[in-house]
């Protein structure tokens, strides 16, 4: 097993070109890595690699279980074109289980076959098939408000704090991008203090084109804590609002917003989903390729359901209906049953629900009273609550044991722990929602809570007194770590700060 201190140590690899890529510039310009390289989707016998070159090229990945590569693979991948900005993923496959793959990925110039270019090395973990240790971070909320990449406060810190953390995965729970947040170069703080930002033409006014929302995912390559956490951590996606525009639903026409001349959300959508598909290492689904949701399996301890609460949703609304019908939709009807049956099936110990919104925390619109999540107020189920409580019934039908809930999307930490007694729907098992973030961008909260499903504030990271909007230099910045011990049956869970202080933790013993 790698240690600690050599996982820091390896880390830090993958910040340079090998100078094996250094030699070869006779034949013409190589291809170049103007991004970075990133590893995800990771399961017990392969990986997706992701990567981006300059020019027209065919994407090569190796890979060894030693750092020194003397006994190593070769994988092909994609061609880079232009018709995806020159993006390009590889699956590497045939890997064992609970093992350490350091990787080199480079690529080959097709004006040019045999011109191979700059070479970059990154390493991943892949997914147990036996009982052990588990440690993955989860968190959300990545270049908001305004916060960009300013070097003299740290830059993206939360990224190196994770990186210490020496998790196996990370799981992203949405807001990945702020593609309707413009970076601008100067953001005045409310202390007076200016935070400069680096910028970039494609990051200065709200995504549109298709490679306006791509530019949003290259910028967060430009601060080295999170280009070197993504070369050294494999990562999890899914999407919340913000990768398209905040609180979108579709169908949605941006009538009001001055700022788009493109008004259709829904075209928008469609824009921002081959962005994301485009430029993160997500396995593409075969019978449907624009599908976010999924599971991935780590073995007999664990199963993650990854949730896409935009795509199906209906229009937002005061959610107050009293029957469940077209309205009500939030995760929709395919996408319920594909989760209930899921559950129903997993046979791992502890099943984590990924999810880009939390349960019991009000989340309207702007001065407004229409809801953007579930929740909508004290009192029974009603418009998508519906859908939740038909959930949670099925779980407590079939007795599906160890749920629980991560979530970001509200800009503070907190625990919150549900259960029946305190609830106004009743019919459902105890379960904990965690939330995390965010990990760069403004600090808000906290949010009200709906007694629909019974939620207890059991831990939050904030002072009730918070201004809203607070800085990242503010250190309200937060992740969170989940740690199975597989042979103990347990689960623990830790909220950590911006500073890597560790802020709260609670351990859970698995139902038998």
């Amino acid at each position: 097993m790698i240690q600690r201190r050599q996982f820091l140590q390896l880390s830090g690899l993958g910040l340079a070109s090998s100078p094996l890529s250094a030699s070869i510039s006779q034949y013409g310009q190589r291809p170049q890595l103007p991004g970075s390289i990133n590893s995800g989707d990771v399961n017990h016998d392969s990986a997706v690699i992701w990567s981006r070159t300059d020019r027209p090229a065919m994407m090569w990945v190796t890979i060894s279980t030693e750092p020194d590569f003397k006994n190593s693979q070769r994988f092909p991948g994609t061609a880079a074109l232009a018709e995806t900005d020159f993006n390009a993923k590889a699956v590497v496959h045939g890997l064992r289980a609970g093992t350490r793959y350091f990787y080199r990925v480079q690529f080959e110039s097709l004006d040019k076959p045999g011109l191979f270019g700059e070479l970059q090395q990154g390493q991943f973990k892949t997914a147990q098939t036996q009982a052990g240790t588990i440690r993955f971070c989860w968190s959300g909320d990545t270049a908001g408000q305004g916060y960009g990449i300013d070097t003299s406060r740290g830059g993206m810190h939360c990224y190196a704090e994770m990186l210490k953390r020496q998790p196996d995965f990370l799981v992203h729970c949405g807001d990945l991008i702020y593609a309707d947040g413009p970076i601008q170069a100067r953001k005045t703080l409310s202390d007076g203090t200016v935070w400069n930002n680096i910028v970039t033409p494609g990051k200065s006014k709200v995504a549109e084109t298709l490679q306006e929302f791509r530019e949003n995912y290259y910028y967060n390559f430009l601060d080295p804590k999170f280009k070197q956490f993504h070369q050294n951590v494999s990562s999890y996606q899914q999407w919340d609002d913000h990768e398209v525009v905040n609180n979108w639903y579709p169908g949605e026409q941006l009538l009001d917003d001055k700022r788009y001349t493109i008004k259709s959300v829904s075209l928008l959508a469609e824009r921002a989903r081959q962005a994301l598909l485009q430029c993160n290492p997500i396995r593409l689904n075969p019978e449907d390729p624009r599908r976010i949701y999924r599971k991935v399996s780590h073995g007999p301890m664990l199963d993650i359901f990854f949730l896409d609460m935009r795509s199906y949703r209906a229009a937002n609304s005061l959610n107050r209906q009293k029957i469940e019908s077209a309205e009500t939709a939030f995760l929709g009807r395919e996408q319920l049953a594909w989760l209930q049956n899921s559950l129903a099936s997993s046979t791992a110990t502890w099943k984590i629900i990924a999810s880009d919104m939390p349960i019991g925390l009000r989340v309207t619109e702007w001065q407004s009273e229409v809801a953007e999540n579930a929740a909508n107020g004290n009192g029974p189920a009603l418009g998508r609550e519906l859908e939740i409580a038909r959930l949670l019934q099925f779980i407590a039908e079939k007795n599906v044991h160890n749920v629980h809930f991560i979530t970001a999307d509200v800009h503070y930490c907190a625990s919150h722990y549900y259960h029946p007694r305190k609830a106004q729907f009743k019919d459902f098992k105890p379960f904990w929602e965690f939330v995390s973030g965010p990990l760069h961008a403004g600090t808000f909260g906290p949010n009200e809570l709906d007694n629909t499903f019974g939620p207890e504030l059991i831990f939050k990271g904030i002072p009730d007194d918070l201004s809203p909007n607070a800085p990242p230099s503010d250190n309200h910045q937060f992740f969170g770590e989940i740690e199975i011990d597989g042979l103990a049956d347990t689960l623990t869970v830790k909220h950590f700060n911006r500073l890597g202080e560790e802020l709260w933790r609670k351990t859970l013993k698995a139902e038998a």
